[in-house]
């Protein structure tokens, strides 16, 4: 956390010493210059929320439906983004932002990395950000370019990198254009069963030895005697990692319709290689035999989506959104929502909104116990079946001239979100974003 912080800062003032050096040119020169302004903070983020699901047939337990298949969690999630705002001698608008984020949850089907439930169940996650951009209003143009770093409870580390430019036409029209790569290393580890024992000490028929394997890798050997715990021993397991990346082109154009209207459309191709699955997914054969989830090593993903925003008068705009998505794994899906806006007062908001979802499943899932010993790829994961799910909610904006309660709190913004799927997924989420300007 240290390093991060001094990171950012030290990349802070390296920006404050390049714009302080800069010399007005003596007044009998042709040109005209501008006078350059250092960055200074503009605004800064404070996002929180929770989320609490209940559901079954989790992915750990290969999709089973009884107590050991429970998939309920519960997460926090906090974030924290600062932006600075400067300005170089050529009047182009420069912004850093510097964002920390870090997560902790709970999840049932975690214990069950372990066949007997005695996994950890929890774990966090930090991921700081890191985003530059110049803009040049003369030209219309834009450029930028960032970074992201996530770790996850010591088994998913993922590296992201991205580059973007954007450029606006004479007729209220920008186009984008953005390409992004994810660099992830999971550690593979597997349920329990699949833990190589390299020896084990002979003890009675009514004796046992449990090993458990947590997510952060360590291992645990536990020895019951007549339903009793009689010796625990931990250590270390050496897990190898397996890589998985992923490169994103996005592509955006966005117009101004007239003074009611505008509407956008963003079209990304995604490619996908190395594991694309997760090693402590189960998959239960139609013989009762269990197996780790096996998925192909390569994917292509297209989604195109389509945006139009509409407003109704002074005090109502329609946001509506569809959303295409087909990839070579067989998956087709379809997406609608609409939010409305509603403006109570100048400065206090509400915006209801509702989003169906659809799709078909890829061709290699299949539920508990409904996979063949003899086919190639396998999951249980009901991400990749089929399920309809709908989502519904509220949002509420405070942005009082004068401040939300304190001087500085320009906007207030909570969001409540109900949301419920097909296959007996049920969740609801409450965010806060706190704005200070």
């Amino acid at each position: 956390m240290k390093k991060i912080c001094l990171t950012v800062v030290g990349m802070y003032f390296m920006l404050l010493h390049s714009f302080a050096q800069f010399k007005l040119r003596d007044s009998s020169s042709i040109v005209r210059t501008y006078k350059s302004q250092k960055l200074k903070i503009e605004e800064v983020n404070l996002v929180s929320s929770y989320y609490n699901q209940t559901a079954d047939k989790s992915s750990v337990m290969g999709g089973r439906t009884d107590s050991k298949g429970i998939g309920n969690v519960m997460d926090l999630a906090n974030g924290l983004d600062i932006t600075f705002v400067g300005w170089d001698t050529h009047q182009r608008k420069n912004t850093l932002t510097a964002g920390l984020g870090f997560d902790y949850h709970t999840a049932a089907s975690q214990a069950y990395v372990d066949s007997n439930g005695h996994a950890k169940n929890n774990g966090t996650r930090i991921y700081p950000t890191l985003d530059w951009s110049i803009e040049n209003a003369k030209k219309g143009t834009e450029f930028g370019i960032g970074a992201y770093y996530s770790a996850e409870h010591n088994y998913y580390h993922s590296l992201g990198l991205n580059t973007s430019f954007s450029k606006k036409n004479k007729r209220n029209g920008e186009f984008s254009f953005k390409l992004t790569g994810y660099f992830d290393n999971i550690k593979m580890i597997k349920p329990s069963e699949f833990v190589p024992i390299d020896s084990v000490k002979n003890v009675p028929v009514t004796d046992s030895i449990v090993y458990v394997t947590t997510a952060s890798g360590r291992t645990q050997a536990i020895v019951y005697q007549n339903g009793g715990i009689v010796s625990s021993g931990t250590g270390h397991n050496h897990l190898p990692s397996a890589a998985r990346d992923t490169y994103t082109a996005s592509f955006g154009f966005s117009q101004v319709i007239n003074q009611r209207m505008d509407a956008s459309i963003a079209l990304d191709l995604v490619y996908m290689n190395g594991y694309l699955g997760l090693p402590f997914h189960r998959v239960y054969f139609n013989n009762g035999k269990d197996t780790i989830e096996n998925l192909p090593s390569q994917r292509f993903k297209i989604p195109i989506g389509f945006r139009l925003n509409y407003f109704l008068g002074d005090n109502i705009i329609l946001r509506g959104y569809y959303r295409f998505y087909m990839d070579d794994w067989g998956l087709r899906s379809h997406t609608a929502s609409l939010e409305v806006p509603i403006k109570i007062t100048p400065f206090f908001s509400l915006s209801p909104f509702y989003r169906y979802y659809t799709q078909t499943g890829v061709r290699y899932f299949a539920p508990y116990e409904g996979h063949s010993p003899t086919d190639q790829y396998f999951t249980s994961n009901y991400a990749l079946a089929s399920f309809q799910s709908h989502s519904f909610g509220m949002g509420i904006r405070l942005a009082p001239p004068k401040g939300v309660l304190i001087k500085g709190l320009s906007v207030l913004e909570l969001r409540y979100n109900h949301y419920t799927q097909t296959t007996n997924l049920v969740a609801n989420m409450i965010s806060m974003n706190l704005k200070f300007k």
